[in-house]
């Protein structure tokens, strides 16, 4: 349990959930009775709004459509010691909320992930063929770039620090908020734990949001985008091998005429190898310089982040006098 000087801010995203927000609400008040429970209503059209108000959450609308939009601005008006992010829609039961804070408490973790995937309960659950198939694969391509294994990506439900959410540049408008805050955790080296939770399928009439390939595809673009701001010489030094490929596979077959005949008849094919090289060059040299400037903006945010610990641990000793 969190001490009487530490506070919780539960923070549920809410678009159409009338059927469902009322019980998440009712859950989250019983199990963590001392947390703030906000709900940030992205212009619904039915009475999500009115129902969270009545069963006791702080409600404030949201106008930017998108779920990474209402995260942004979550994390930037509410002020709290831990904060657990979780759906409105009643997949995911409140009765794990402690099992999440309890690593943050502890001190072992900066950010905790609902793990759906270890016990199995999402693939007997979800009716999604396809979902499962684009969290492998998004897990993949982060073991991959970034060397941590998650066990489940996408989950919505998740717990963090102050200091992660005040540090968090949230750059997604959508369903890709959760890939981006995995991503950011492991590039930044935050500590992260894993806690296997139970999930359960939306109830009957409740409709899901996400629509499987265009939000997929939203994913991917911003894991590459990510990997690009994040680790740029990577990035383009691979650029700059795929230019070279393609300049060699042009090129060599001149150069080989040339040994033979002294002639070069296929000039234009010259000229493109020509260009296919010097775009490889530049790949290389681009990659090197914005690894730099990543560099300075990192060490610009390590010290961003010893402000904000300061400050939190200024903030503790004040309330404990």
């Amino acid at each position: 349990m969190t001490s009487q000087q530490d506070t919780v801010a539960v923070l549920i995203p809410c678009y159409n959930e009338e059927l469902t927000i009322g019980k998440v609400v009712d859950d989250f008040r019983r199990v963590l009775p001392e947390a703030v429970i906000w709900v940030y209503d992205n212009n619904s059209t039915d009475r999500t709004a009115e129902i969270a108000r009545a069963h006791g959450a702080l409600v404030r609308h949201e106008p930017r459509q998108g779920k990474g939009n209402v995260v942004r601005q979550m994390h930037r008006d509410i002020d709290a010691t831990y904060y657990i992010m979780v759906d409105g829609d009643d997949t995911y039961p409140a009765e794990h909320a402690p099992d999440l804070l309890a690593p943050l408490i502890s001190g072992e973790a900066d950010h905790v992930v609902g793990d759906r995937l270890s016990n199995g309960t999402y693939g007997s659950e979800n009716k999604r063929q396809f979902h499962g198939v684009g969290n492998n694969l998004v897990r993949w391509l982060i073991r991959v770039l970034y060397g941590f294994d998650y066990h489940d990506v996408m989950t919505g439900y998740r717990a963090y620090t102050r200091p992660f959410a005040k540090t968090f540049p949230c750059l997604s408008e959508g369903f890709q908020i959760e890939t981006e805050l995995s991503i950011f955790a492991a590039d930044r080296r935050w500590r992260i734990a894993q806690v296997p939770i139970e999930y359960r399928d939306r109830p009957e009439g409740s409709v899901s949001k996400l629509n499987t390939v265009s939000d997929g595809i939203k994913v991917l673009r911003m894991i590459a985008s990510l990997f690009k701001d994040y680790r740029p010489f990577p990035f383009f030094l691979l650029l700059s091998l795929v230019f070279l490929v393609l300049c060699l596979l042009c090129g060599l077959p001149v150069i080989k005429e040339f040994r033979l005949t002294g002639l070069v008849d296929r000039f234009p094919t010259a000229m493109l190898a020509m260009g296919l090289g010097i775009l490889s060059a530049l790949m290389l040299a681009v990659g090197l310089m914005l690894d730099t400037e990543v560099k300075s903006s990192r060490r610009a945010w390590e010290l961003e982040c010893m402000r904000v610990f300061e400050e939190e641990n200024a903030r503790r000793r004040a309330r404990q006098q």
